[in-house]
Parts: structure tokens; C-alpha cells; sequence
């Protein structure tokens, strides 16, 4: 498995992090917007670093994962997790193509995420089984994908695109829609868009510095992953 290792300097919590949203052992979310305030965004050169990464995170209370294809990694880091951190619920994102769904999916993710969609690649995540996050900007995307029928939405990139003042302006005309934000949100910023009724949850980075990553400080990462758990409060 791409040298994967379980071996990590942080235990495994003695309970596991309740989610606002229930999941099966092994199964698909029933939604992600649900499963964390926070869902941290994953880009690994290692996926030696993936099982102790993700057991930091859930000891942190972060058990939503996304991974990001970015990486010739990426899938090995979603298999270790998926085959060895049964409290985590990883995912794959910059999922791009109809193949990246399938892959992901072989791989064990559990949900996806797109920063951008295509009729393509939306009809291959709907027929994943699994909840998925397409991503827009504009109006007219969420508009055209309330038509198909999908209410849960990435938000992306927020900071760039408008942040957290331009999803309130969508509150009222569209209140189907819902939104994970990501793109440029930390810890300070992130309040002010899961304070707004259209925001289930957020994605960031900031509890993944790439000094404690390098360093392979699990334990930082748990301690930041806490911190954005108690975002929830």
C-alpha cells in the first residue's frame, strides 16, 4: 500500500467524535455538511503520513477528511485511512473527471469533492452512491444545480469569490442551498461563515501547517485540529 504505516505518535481516542450526521461503519455519509464544522483539506506528498495524520485529526475531533488528488499520493492516502482509521470519514477532493470518481471511490472515499463541476463529471458523482460537494461561484451554478436536484454545495475559492458576506446575499433568494466554503478561511474567518444559516460547514487548511506536516508534529495537528472543533460550540 504505497508504504503506508500505521504507526503514529497519537493514540486513537478512547470514544470517537460524535457527528452531527450518523454514518455507518464503512458507509457513505448521508450528508457532508453534517459530519464536522470543519473538514480539513489534505494534501499529501506521503501517504506514509496519512494514518497518523487522520488518527491526529479524529483525536483532534475532526473526523471528516478530505484528501485532495492533487498528488500521485493521494489515492494510497485515502486507502491507508479508509482501511485503518475506522473513526475517520475520509473523502477525495479536486475530484476533475468522471475517472477521479471512480479511483476515489475504489480507493474508499466515502464522499467527494469537486472545485467545479461539468454535466460529465456531475453525472459520474451522482452515480458514485456516495454524497458529494460540486463546487460553484456564481448564481447561476447554484441556480442550475438546485435544478438537478442538489441542494449541498461547495463554496469556492469563498475568500476570492465574495466570502462570507456574498453567501448571506444567497440566503434569502436561494434558502435550498447550502455551503461548505473553502478557499482562504482560517481560523479567525471561519466563525463568520458557519455563523450564517446556509453554512453547514467549512474547509481549510490552517490546522495543516506545513512546518508541523514536514516535522511530522502529529501532535500539533491534533491540538489545532482541536481548536477548530470547538468551532461547533
Amino acid at each position: 500500500m504505497g508504504g503506508v504505516t500505521s504507526a503514529a505518535s497519537t493514540p486513537v481516542p478512547a470514544s470517537s467524535p460524535k457527528l452531527s450526521t450518523p454514518v455507518e461503519q464503512g458507509g457513505p455519509p448521508s450528508s457532508v455538511l453534517g459530519l464536522a464544522p470543519v473538514i480539513p483539506v489534505v494534501v499529501l506528498e506521503d501517504a506514509a503520513d496519512a494514518v497518523p495524520l487522520a488518527r491526529a485529526l479524529v483525536a483532534g475531533g475532526l473526523p471528516a477528511i478530505e484528501v485532495t488528488l492533487r498528488t500521485p499520493a493521494a489515492l494510497d492516502a485515502v486507502r491507508a485511512i479508509a482501511d485503518e482509521v475506522p473513526d475517520a470519514v475520509v473523502g477525495a477532493g479536486t475530484v476533475l473527471a468522471p475517472e477521479h470518481v471512480e479511483a476515489a471511490r475504489a480507493a474508499g472515499a466515502r464522499f467527494l469533492v469537486s472545485p467545479g463541476w461539468s454535466p460529465r463529471l456531475l453525472g459520474a458523482m451522482k452515480d458514485s452512491g456516495v454524497p458529494f460537494l460540486p463546487g460553484v461561484s456564481t448564481v447561476s451554478e447554484v441556480v442550475t444545480l438546485l435544478d438537478e436536484g442538489i441542494t449541498e454545495l461547495k463554496f469556492f475559492p469563498a475568500e476570492a469569490a465574495g466570502g462570507a458576506p456574498y453567501l448571506k446575499s444567497l440566503a434569502s433568494p436561494l434558502p435550498r442551498a447550502r455551503f461548505c466554503p473553502t478557499g482562504g478561511i482560517t481560523l479567525a474567518s471561519a466563525p463568520s461563515y458557519l455563523a450564517l444559516p446556509n453554512v453547514g460547514c467549512v474547509g481549510g487548511t490552517w490546522m495543516l501547517p506545513a512546518d508541523a506536516l514536514a516535522a511530522k508534529d502529529w501532535d500539533r495537528v491534533r491540538q489545532l485540529a482541536r481548536e477548530a472543533a470547538r468551532l461547533a460550540a
